[in-house]
């Protein structure tokens, strides 16, 4: 699981995809959450919107992600 590490206290799911690498732009993000590929502590998200917080994982193209500070 790769280490996504942030300095405030949450990251919205469409900034963390895109800090991750998973995506390049913010539309690619938005319809990735909105098609119901991307998960959030094991479960489907549909809001781009989502804030993550420290100890918060998410599941896109079958790679995993954790927040941490």
């Amino acid at each position: 699981m790769e280490q996504i590490r942030i300095r405030d206290e949450f990251i919205r799911l469409g900034q963390a995809m895109k800090l991750a690498g998973a995506v390049d732009e913010g539309f690619e993000a938005k319809a990735a959450i909105q098609d119901g590929l991307v998960k959030v502590n094991g479960e489907t998200e549909t809001r781009r919107g989502r804030k993550l917080h420290p100890g918060d994982s998410f599941t896109y193209r079958e790679k995993s992600y954790e927040i941490v500070n």
